[in-house]
């Protein structure tokens, strides 16, 4: 090995260790970064593109979500079966629970009252009381339950479940999975239209988006965005368009929901995967799995302003502020003071 190549290696390790070792009060120009390969995060400056702190997490922590009341960010770490609480500011950890059995995707309903997890190494969905993680209900879902969402009124959990090629539905008051459709080649990401209706779901093994129509229960429309369409995101302040990820392709597709059509494509190599979005919604921030970095997208030009290095398999990806996608829960309305007196 020459010279020149042993120092690099050195100075990677002593960087990574540094990292590692020294605790920085992450402050609200950060993104959280999740390294689902490393066992860690990452804490990304977004002003400077640089990270300024890896922390330690438990094996395979892949997704994350803000607490109803927006006061923490919940890790979940896959392998070690644990959920990691955070400040969502300064990143700091406040407490663990585990026994959380291979909390792959999460999310709470919109009323608060139900957080459920998708085991997608297991084959299960999970119902827990979310005051206090007490599970309610383990129901068998065959195979590879991946992402979910939840209807408005918090009646239903969907689910895409890879493995089966198929979406299924999971009636939270019976507390049973009630109907499962076929939908196509490994469905990923999944979101429900603004009507209620209907979803959208990314199907990762083909190159499109399909409609899924809950009347019916059947597919009736397809939408070709690129090859593996992933994982969905609503754009900032806009529930007319979303953005789907194609990681196999190397891009992004924006969906107009009411046209039923890809408007706009953006280029991002190395298997883009999860996105947040800036607090003033003008910059997508996305995970390159296959790169081990993040990208800064600016939405008005379409063009990457520059990526950071972090950890391996970059998956999922928190910025604290109002367009966040990590909210299962919308934030209770602005009161005004005369309204506010009226409710003392």
């Amino acid at each position: 090995m020459s010279c020149a190549r042993w120092a690099s290696l050195v100075a990677g390790a002593l960087t990574s260790a540094a990292l590692f070792a020294m605790p920085v009060q992450a402050l609200p120009e950060t993104a959280i970064v999740l390294n689902s390969d490393e066992a860690s995060m990452s804490v990304v400056d977004r002003q400077s593109m640089t990270e300024i702190e890896r922390i330690p997490v438990g094996r395979e922590p892949h997704h994350l979500i803000l607490t109803p009341d927006g006061k923490d960010l919940v890790v979940a770490s896959t392998v070690t079966n644990e959920l990691l609480f955070l400040d969502p500011v300064t990143a700091r950890e406040r407490k663990r629970v585990r026994n959380i059995v291979d909390p792959y995707q999460l999310g709470y309903s919109p009323d608060g009252k139900w957080f459920v997890t998708a085991a997608y190494r297991l084959n299960h969905v999970d119902i827990y009381e979310a005051k206090d993680l007490r599970l309610v209900k383990r129901l068998p879902l065959h195979s590879l339950p991946s992402h979910l969402t939840f209807s408005a009124d918090s009646n239903f959990v969907y689910f895409t479940v890879q493995g089966s090629n198929q979406v299924a539905a999971l009636d939270l008051v019976k507390q049973e999975i009630v109907w499962t459709i076929d939908v196509g080649e490994a469905p990923a990401g999944i979101h429900v239209f603004p009507d209620q209706k209907r979803l959208l779901v990314g199907l990762t093994g083909e190159d499109a988006a399909v409609v899924v129509d809950l009347a019916t229960r059947g597919v009736s429309k397809r939408i070709v965005t690129g090859k593996g369409a992933h994982n969905i995101f609503k754009m900032p302040a806009d529930d007319k368009r979303v953005l789907i990820t194609n990681r196999v392709e190397g891009s992004m597709s924006i969906i107009d929901l009411e046209k039923l059509e890809v408007v706009d494509t953006i280029k991002v190599a190395g298997g883009p995967d999860d996105v947040d979005f800036s607090p003033d919604g003008k910059i997508a921030w996305v995970t390159q799995r296959w790169r081990r970095r993040v990208a800064a997208v600016e939405l008005s030009t379409r063009r990457i302003l520059g990526t950071v290095l972090v950890g391996r398999s970059p998956h999922g990806i928190y910025i604290n502020g109002p367009h966040t996608v990590s909210r299962s829960v919308l934030p209770p309305p602005e009161r005004s003071d005369a309204t506010a007196a009226t409710k003392r």
